[in-house]
């Protein structure tokens, strides 16, 4: 398993808990996000779409119960594993999480190395992701990978390879937020010295090729795709 290219995003309102937990889950080289209360949480999810979350059970404001019933209508989160982590176990807890939404259960406090090995577990049940398909369907669009090939309702459209690249990566996890920095790496690595300027040249003749406004721009930020 490439821990690496795992995110977690711990939410608890304890910052101890969180410096804690982080620090192991970094240390076996997961990507480590932290939220100190349910509504930051929401929006860290929705722009950076982790695949585990670990979530508290009683927080102020907006408890767990309430976070993971908002988390579960972002479309983008399907694949993405809640796990409730708290210091009550009593069985209607539990089954108040799971009723809620919720994949599993785990109860505070607990060994780093008994952590690491329930997460990896965790993470064995995420369907392969659609980035590492040769072929996937984004919206109205169709990306082969092996044949750089885009067909939008049947019509095939001529990319460059760099546009098809650029399409592809943010096709591949839509309502994700991906950082001019993140694709400027993805997209031309060290191979030659560009700006973000060709990053904006080549969103636009992608949108002007396809005909479609799927590509939004996050003033400040980056791109996502929209598949609506």
């Amino acid at each position: 398993m490439d821990k690496s290219k795992y995110t977690i995003l711990l939410v608890d309102d304890e910052e101890d808990i969180l410096d804690f937990v982080g620090y192991n889950l970094r240390k076996e080289g997961f990507n480590v996000l932290t939220s100190l209360n349910g509504r930051d949480a929401l929006k860290l999810a929705k722009t950076d779409t982790p695949h585990l979350i670990l979530l508290d059970l009683m927080m102020p404001e907006m408890d767990g119960i309430e976070t993971c019933q908002e988390l579960k209508r972002f479309p983008e989160l399907k694949d993405t594993i809640i796990v409730f982590f708290t210091a009550r176990s009593e069985d209607f807890t539990q089954i108040l999480g799971l009723d809620a939404g919720a994949d599993d259960y785990i109860t505070k406090p607990i060994k780093p190395s008994v952590l690491i090995s329930k997460v990896n577990s965790l993470l064995r049940r995420i369907p392969v992701q659609e980035e590492d398909s040769k072929v996937f369907q984004a919206g109205d669009i169709t990306i082969d990978r092996e044949k750089y090939l885009i067909t939008i309702d049947g019509k095939e459209i001529q990319l460059a390879r760099k546009e098809f690249e650029l399409l592809s990566i943010l096709a591949s996890k839509p309502g994700k937020v991906f950082s001019r920095e993140d694709i400027l790496m993805r997209v031309w690595d060290d191979d030659v010295v560009v700006g973000e300027r060709t990053i904006d040249v080549h969103i636009r003749k992608i949108r002007e090729k396809t005909a479609t406004d799927h590509i939004k721009t996050i003033k400040g930020v980056g791109y996502k795709f929209d598949p609506r």
